[in-house]
């Protein structure tokens, strides 16, 4: 595939593994990666640290125009105040249309790119050679960031933290622009009972199988 890129598109709700997988496929194949997830939470620390209201959709589209995808931060973006705020600034339609836009030129850097988040093989690459949805069942999940909570010394009420996957869930595959939904063609993955490697070497399989029909 000289001077093209190659798309990987990976789909799929909070916690079922499709960072971690991202990261990994990325690494593997020595393509760039973006959690797109990132972008939203970018935005919207970019309007609070500006002391902006959250409610404005025509300030928050200018600050995500503006955002700089390369270099953004997980450790800062991931605080829980600013995902509370990102999920109202990821419902605005001018919003998503800036950092679509923003992602889908990310896409096309060489050699090959990797992205992951919920509407990627659907509306942001839907033309992605490889498109993957990754997911588990809520519980999974829930246990999931619990144990992570957990390992790093902190405290957690698993029962808060599945019902707030469960709220997600519910605001992700409900919203009516870009629902969270596997695209047609996408091959899934589910890693309720699934190791990270088990499914990196599937993905790995998927990948492989279409990268040496294009060859």
């Amino acid at each position: 595939m000289t001077n093209e890129t190659f798309t990987i598109a990976i789909d799929g709700p909070a916690a079922a593994g499709k960072g971690t997988l991202s990261r990994l496929i990325a690494e593997r194949y020595g393509f760039h990666h973006l959690d797109t997830g990132l972008t939203y939470r970018a935005t919207a620390k970019a309007v609070l640290d500006a002391g902006l209201p959250l409610d404005d959709e025509a300030v928050a589209e200018k600050i995500a125009r503006e955002v700089e995808l390369a270099g953004l931060d997980r450790d800062i973006l991931s605080k829980h105040e600013i995902g509370e705020a990102a999920s109202k600034i990821a419902v605005m339609p001018a919003v998503r249309r800036a950092l679509v836009e923003a992602q889908r030129r990310f896409s096309a850097k060489a050699p090959g790119t990797v992205l992951d988040g919920r509407d990627i093989g659907t509306v942001v690459c839907p033309d992605a050679p490889v498109k993957l949805y990754v997911t588990a069942s809520p519980e999974v999940r829930a246990r999931r960031r619990y144990d992570e909570i957990l390992g790093k010394g902190l405290t957690a009420d698993f029962d808060a933290i599945f019902e707030d996957v469960k709220r997600r869930d519910e605001r992700d595959m409900g919203r009516a622009d870009s629902p969270l939904k596997p695209a047609d063609d996408a091959h899934l993955l589910d890693t309720s009972e699934m190791s990270i490697e088990a499914a990196f070497q599937a993905a790995q399989s998927i990948i492989d199988a279409v990268l040496s029909r294009n060859a």
